[in-house]
C-alpha cells in the first residue's frame, strides 16, 4: 500500500519543500534537516513535524475555542491538566470554592508575563472570561454570572448555578492579554504558554519559537515547524529525513521509516455508536426520531455482548487501538463496573430468541411483531476509520441475527439524523461534564440535533447522580456521583446500552529515533495533535 503509492520520493519531498518556501527562513530549515547518520541529534536546534491540519488553521483564540481539548501552545489557564488528570495550580497557586458552589475564587501568581513582556493582571483573566462569554462559540460559559478582579491579586467568579466542572472550564481556557487583544489576535496570539508564534502561513504551515517569559520549562528547540501536508506525503518525508515526527493512521502502522520508530499511545479517544433508546416517532420539525429496533434493551444488549471488538478493531483499524466498552475508558470519572466479556455470541443469540426476536422466513436476519431487526448506521465521508467501524460492526452483527445497514454519510448529516440513525461518535476531553452531556434526560429531546444523549436516554437515578456531581463542591466528591451514574451496584447507565463502544482509538507517530516525547497525559480526543500537549519538554537523549 504505501510503497506501492510512492514510487519516487524525491517529488513528494519537492512537494514539502513547496510548502515549505513559503518564508525563507522556514525553507532553508525545512531543507536543511538531514537524516541522524549525517548530524548528531545532539545538535539538532529544530524541529519539523506533521500533524494533522488543525494547528495551521491560524486561530489560536481560546475565546473562540483554541486548546480547549487542553493542548494549546500559546496560553496557559487559571489551572491546568496534569498527567493524572487532575485539575491543580497554573497560573493560579491557590483557588477556594464556597460551600454552596456558586463562588470561586483564585490567587493568581505575581511572576507572570505574557510573551510581549506585560504582566499578567487579574483585569486580563476578567477580560478574558467576559470576551469567551459574549463570543457565542463553543465555550460553554452559561453557568457564569460575574467576574470581577479583587484585592490581593484575585479573581472571583460568581455562577448561577452551583457547576463542578468549573474547574475544568477554567484549565482549559487560556487567558488572553486584554492590552493586545484584536480582531487579528487568532493570528498573532500574546499568550503566557511555552511559545510563541514566528511565522504563520495559514492553511500551509506554522513556525513557533520558545517565548522567553514562560514560566515554565523551556524548549531546548530554537523553533518547531509544523506542516500542513497529506498523510501520504508525510510519510514519503519522512523516510526522506524531512521530518522529526509524523503522526499516522493505523493503516500506515506496519510501514518501515529509517531513522524513526513507532510509538504508539493510550487514549481515551473513544469511538463508538448511540443506540436510540425510543421508538421511532415524528417531532415538531417533521424530522424522524427514534429506533423501533434500538429502543429494545436486548436488541442493545445482545450487540454490546454479542459483538466482537477486538474482530472490529484488527479489521477496521489494521488491529492498533484497545477494545473498549465505556465512554470514558482511562479517565478518573470512567466506571467499568459491572465488568462484561464480549464474543457471547450463543448467550446474545438466547437473548434475543427469548425477547421474541426471530428468523421466521429464514434469510438470516430476526423478525419481531413484523419489524425486521435491522437499522442504519452512519460513518463519516471525511473520517475513513468512522466508516470502516460502521462497516465492520455490520459485518459483526450478522451471526447475531441482526442486519445492521453501514453507510457514509457529510458530518451534518450524520448529527442531524443521529436520533434516529445511530451514528459513528468520537469522544474523550479532560472535563467530566462530558458524562453529564452523555446520560441526562435533559438533553433526550426529540428536537436537539447535536451529540448531547444522542442516545435519548432516560433513567430517573441516573439524572439523580448526575445532578449530584453537578451541584458538587469538590473534584473527587464530582467523580464519585460520575461512577455511580454509570453503575451504582444495582442500576445506572452501564446496565441500560444506550451506547455500543468499541474502541480508544491508539494514537500512532512515527518519532525520529532519539526524540524523546517525555511523559504524555492520556490523550483526549483530537486524531493524534495531542502529542504536542508538552512539546516544550522533548528534547533529543541521544
Amino acid at each position: 500500500m504505501f510503497k506501492k503509492k510512492f514510487a519516487s520520493i524525491a517529488l513528494t519531498v519537492l512537494a514539502v519543500a513547496v510548502l515549505s518556501g513559503c518564508g525563507q527562513k522556514t525553507s532553508e530549515s525545512v531543507t536543511s534537516q538531514t537524516s541522524q547518520s549525517e548530524t548528531s541529534v545532539k545538535e539538532q536546534d529544530s524541529l519539523t513535524v506533521s500533524v494533522g491540519s488543525s494547528l495551521v488553521d491560524g486561530n489560536y483564540d481560546p475565546c473562540t475555542g483554541y486548546g480547549t481539548y487542553g493542548y494549546g501552545l500559546f496560553h496557559t489557564g487559571l489551572l491546568k491538566i496534569n498527567t493524572e488528570v487532575k485539575a491543580e495550580g497554573d497560573l493560579a497557586s491557590d483557588y477556594q470554592v464556597s460551600s454552596d458552589g456558586l463562588i470561586y475564587t483564585f490567587t493568581l501568581r505575581d511572576d507572570i508575563k505574557f510573551s510581549d513582556g506585560r504582566p499578567l493582571t487579574p483585569e486580563d483573566v476578567v477580560f478574558t472570561f467576559q470576551t469567551a462569554k459574549n463570543s457565542g462559540s463553543s465555550v460553554d460559559l452559561t453557568m457564569l454570572e460575574t467576574v470581577e478582579a479583587v484585592e490581593n491579586n484575585q479573581v472571583r467568579f460568581i455562577l448561577n448555578r452551583p457547576y463542578s466542572p468549573f474547574t475544568r472550564t477554567v484549565a482549559l481556557l487560556g487567558i488572553v492579554p486584554e492590552h493586545a487583544y484584536g480582531d487579528d489576535y487568532g493570528k498573532n496570539p500574546v499568550g503566557t504558554g511555552p511559545f510563541k508564534v514566528k511565522q504563520l502561513d495559514a492553511g500551509q504551515q506554522l513556525i513557533v519559537e520558545p517565548n522567553e517569559y514562560y514560566y515554565g520549562t523551556k524548549s531546548r528547540f530554537k523553533q518547531i515547524t509544523f506542516l500542513n501536508i497529506d498523510e501520504e506525503t508525510a510519510l514519503a518525508a519522512a523516510q526522506s529525513g524531512q521530518l522529526d515526527l509524523v503522526m499516522v493512521n493505523p493503516e500506515y502502522a506496519g510501514e518501515k521509516v529509517a531513522g524513526m520508530h513507532l510509538e504508539t499511545i493510550k487514549t481515551s479517544d473513544n469511538r463508538g455508536f448511540n443506540l436510540p433508546c425510543v421508538k421511532e416517532t415524528v417531532n415538531a420539525s417533521g424530522e424522524t426520531v427514534g429506533n423501533n429496533v434500538t429502543a429494545d434493551p436486548v436488541v442493545r444488549k445482545a450487540l454490546n455482548i454479542g459483538i466482537s471488538r477486538q474482530e472490529i478493531i484488527d479489521n477496521a483499524l489494521n488491529g492498533i487501538g484497545t477494545a473498549s466498552w465505556v465512554r470514558f475508558e482511562g479517565l478518573p470519572w470512567a466506571n467499568e463496573e459491572p465488568g462484561f466479556q464480549d464474543g457471547q455470541l450463543e448467550e446474545a443469540k438466547a437473548m434475543l430468541e427469548k425477547a421474541g426476536w426471530i428468523d421466521t422466513d429464514g434469510d438470516g436476519v430476526r423478525e419481531k411483531n413484523g419489524i425486521k431487526c435491522e437499522f442504519k448506521i452512519t460513518g463519516r465521508t471525511d473520517d475513513l476509520q468512522r466508516y470502516n467501524l460502521a462497516v465492520a460492526l455490520s459485518e459483526s452483527a450478522k451471526p447475531l441475527g441482526i442486519h445492521i445497514i453501514a453507510e457514509a454519510a457529510d458530518w451534518n448529516t450524520c448529527k442531524k439524523t443521529a436520533r434516529n440513525v445511530p451514528t459513528c461518535i468520537g469522544t474523550g476531553d479532560y472535563s467530566f461534564v462530558d458524562v453529564y452531556n452523555a446520560f441526562h434526560s435533559s438533553f433526550a429531546g426529540a428536537d436537539i440535533v447535536d451529540l448531547s444523549n444522542a442516545a435519548m436516554y432516560t433513567n430517573p437515578k441516573v439524572d439523580e447522580y448526575l445532578n449530584k456531581m453537578i451541584e458538587a463542591t469538590s473534584e473527587e466528591e464530582a467523580i464519585e456521583s460520575c461512577k455511580k451514574a454509570q453503575y451504582d451496584g444495582n442500576t445506572g447507565a452501564n446496565v441500560d446500552f444506550p451506547y455500543i463502544w468499541l474502541v480508544n482509538i491508539d494514537h500512532t507517530y512515527f518519532v525520529r529515533d532519539g526524540l524523546d516525547l517525555k511523559t504524555q497525559r492520556i490523550h483526549p480526543h483530537g486524531h493524534g495533535a495531542p502529542v504536542i500537549q508538552n512539546l516544550n519538554e522533548w528534547t533529543f537523549t541521544k
